[in-house]
């Protein structure tokens, strides 16, 4: 009986070993340390972080002579250190630099005001399946859809259909057909004294001309608010005119584009000094392209 008990022993030793064996290799598989949020062993992947993690210093991205083309009346600014501040540009204010930056330029002089808006976000997602490209694409949609780009713009888009927000549009001065409500037609159709006169009025490009029927907030066809090919991973431009009768024409030109986990924003606009001019569109759009141009491509480099 003795002997059968010792010879049991050198096979339980052997199963105990190999158990022990099994065990150890298990746990180096783990990888300790090394392991991401989120990765509980299984095959889902952690989403991986932005291409940048800093942003530029946003005054000093634009050169001179960009702010010379689109800043008129800056290089002629008498005061030296006037001129120089105005070059420099003013930083926006913001919370957190790491994340959000900008930078902004105003110009006034006798034939208009300019002013120019650069702004730099840098989004981080905190959800381990999320990239952070993915949650950046989330916010140039957002802002796409505040471009209003959804609604028929004359170009092609993905969703033409009319929103609400397009119905309550049209009772808006650049709704309906050029602006011009049916009681407008009755009263342009209405002969005599006054008639007469609104017609000159109309005819010699007059300020009292009445409504703002003559001006379209629209820009001219292939300018439309519209998404840009070949800048940055995905752009879109809005082009808009503020058409109010007691005030001068005020185009706001804004283009927005995403590279990466980074979205910029330029904003553009001029208000002319006299009321009846109107600030052209394509030029203006020029300008804010050529300098998103740039910007992009220092993002490439």
């Amino acid at each position: 009986m003795q002997r059968k008990a010792k010879a049991r022993v050198p096979g339980v030793a052997a199963l105990i070993a190999v158990l022990l064996t099994g065990c150890t290799g298990g746990s180096g598989d783990a990888g300790g340390d090394d392991s991401k949020p989120g990765d509980s062993g299984s095959s889902t992947a952690v989403a991986q972080p932005g291409k940048y993690r800093t942003l530029p210093e946003p005054c000093g991205e634009v050169d001179t002579d960009t702010l010379d083309a689109m800043l008129p009346g800056i290089a002629e600014m008498e005061d030296a250190e006037q001129r120089e501040k105005a070059y420099e540009g003013t930083p926006t204010g913001t919370y957190d630099t790491d994340r959000r930056v900008g930078c902004r330029w105003k110009v006034e002089s006798s034939g208009a005001s300019h002013h120019l808006l650069i702004d730099f976000e840098r989004v981080v997602s905190y959800d381990g399946t999320v990239s952070d490209d993915a949650r950046a694409a989330e916010v140039y949609a957002t802002k796409l859809r505040e471009a209003g780009l959804t609604r028929p713009t004359g170009t092609s888009s993905e969703d033409t259909s009319p929103t609400a927000e397009d119905s309550e549009a049209g009772d808006k001065p650049q709704g309906g057909k050029n602006g011009r409500s049916d009681d407008d037609k009755g009263e342009k159709g209405k002969k005599g004294e006054k008639g007469k006169k609104d017609d000159k009025d109309k005819e010699s490009g007059s300020p009292d001309a009445g409504d703002e029927s003559s001006l379209s907030a629209t820009p001219p066809p292939g300018l439309e608010p519209r998404t840009l090919t070949d800048l940055g991973d995905e752009a879109f431009l809005d082009d808009a005119l503020t058409t109010s009768a007691s005030a001068s024409r005020h185009r706001t030109v804004t283009v927005v584009f995403r590279t990466s986990n980074v979205v910029v924003t330029i904003e553009y606009d001029e208000q002319p000094g006299r009321r009846t001019d109107v600030p052209d569109s394509k030029e203006m759009q020029d300008k804010a392209q050529e300098l998103a141009d740039t910007l992009a491509g220092e993002f490439d480099e």
